[in-house]
């Protein structure tokens, strides 16, 4: 099944997670993008608005949080999926931080490929 015209963005300062989920979304036939940061991921969602953005939670520049308000207050019905693998903090933390903020879905490292697949369908099928 393939989802022409979704548009999917992918903040993760990780370059290997960011790898891992392009690959993995591809064959959906999602559009992609990638960025480094949130500051980034934000400005990038500005200018040409996205159907679902995946965030890790700790990043430098602009964290996961952050940029979850941020994407909420600019745009507030995108869906969002939080990822994090915690840092040097317990990561159920953070996630649940980021559920109360905003996220739609959470999703702890290291990633489970077919449940965020899973999500992703879910999410975007969803009004």
């Amino acid at each position: 099944m393939t989802h022409t015209g979704k548009r999917i963005l992918i903040i993760d300062d990780d370059v290997v997670s960011r790898e891992i989920l392009n690959e993995a979304m591809e064959p959906e036939g999602y559009t992609l993008a990638n960025a480094p940061n949130g500051k980034v991921g934000v400005n990038l969602h500005k200018e040409n608005p996205f159907d679902l953005i995946i965030t890790d939670i700790i990043m430098p520049e602009m964290e996961g949080l952050e940029t979850i308000l941020e994407l909420r207050r600019i745009s507030p019905h995108v869906k969002i999926i939080a990822v994090s693998g915690g840092g040097h903090f317990d990561a159920d933390g953070y996630l649940k931080m980021a559920d109360k903020l905003g996220a739609d879905l959470t999703f702890g490292k290291p990633l489970k490929i077919r449940e965020i697949i899973e999500g992703v369908r879910r999410l975007l099928a969803s009004p």
